[in-house]
């Protein structure tokens, strides 16, 4: 895998949840109820959120992330036995304002100097999404953001990578498309844009279609991949 900066890149679209946003810091809001099974929670909520996406595109039948994160919710609080009075209303309003990754608000405006375009693509519903932006402060630093609900299906649906080509006027091969999913990552390179896998979890590379760019463990690390040669970086 290159380590050297792109060439012509002319957009940085990012992913929302795991990447900007960080979806375990809604479990860690609840600790004191949670207690040993935040882990656990957080894990298994996840993992049936992202299941239930897959799994509602293959059989055609859509609903928002909205209610997608809640049924995976339900299930997760069902499966580990957690039946705790207020704990699911809780754990969802926690869920609409998210924690940023500590780099993100330095990162977006190292990149915003840089005259590069910025958007959101996610499979979050336009009001979650509007939520997490403004509650994180990050709205000025953001000039689109994408939802999935404009398409009707979820990622990896090449559908939801062309809304950004189109929406941001730039073709796929102008956009650098970061993402902290393999899945997600290897998807937006097989569509053709060129991708930063943010590998924040430190998974094993996907033996998917496509294959990503560049490789990093922290968005910090992205504005000498993507900022024009001269542009401050700090």
């Amino acid at each position: 895998m290159s380590t050297g900066p792109f060439i012509g890149v002319r957009a940085c679209v990012f992913d929302a949840y795991g990447t900007l946003f960080d979806f375990a810091s809604a479990t860690r809001g609840c600790r004191d109820v949670l207690g040993d099974a935040l882990e656990k929670l957080t894990a298994l909520w996840r993992d049936k959120q992202l299941q239930y996406t897959w799994l509602r595109a293959a059989q055609g039948r859509h609903a928002d992330f909205w209610q997608v994160t809640g049924d995976a919710l339900d299930f997760s609080l069902d499966a580990l036995g957690l039946d705790r009075p207020g704990l699911r209303d809780r754990l969802m309003r926690l869920y609409l304002t998210l924690d940023t990754f500590a780099e993100v608000p330095n990162v977006l405006r190292q990149l915003n100097a840089a005259g590069l375009k910025i958007a959101i693509l996610s499979n979050g519903s336009p009001e979650m999404l509007a939520s997490a932006v403004g509650n994180a402060r990050i709205d000025g630093l953001i000039h689109h953001v994408l939802s999935v609900e404009e398409v009707g299906v979820f990622k990896p649906d090449p559908r939801v990578y062309q809304l950004a080509v189109d929406r941001l006027g730039v073709p796929a091969a102008g956009i650098s498309f970061q993402s902290s999913n393999g899945w997600d990552a290897y998807a937006a390179s097989s569509f053709g844009m060129k991708v930063v896998w943010c590998n924040r979890y430190r998974q094993p590379k996907e033996r998917l279609p496509g294959h990503p760019d560049r490789e990093i463990r922290s968005l910090a690390e992205l504005p000498p991949l993507v900022c024009p040669a001269g542009t401050p970086s700090t």
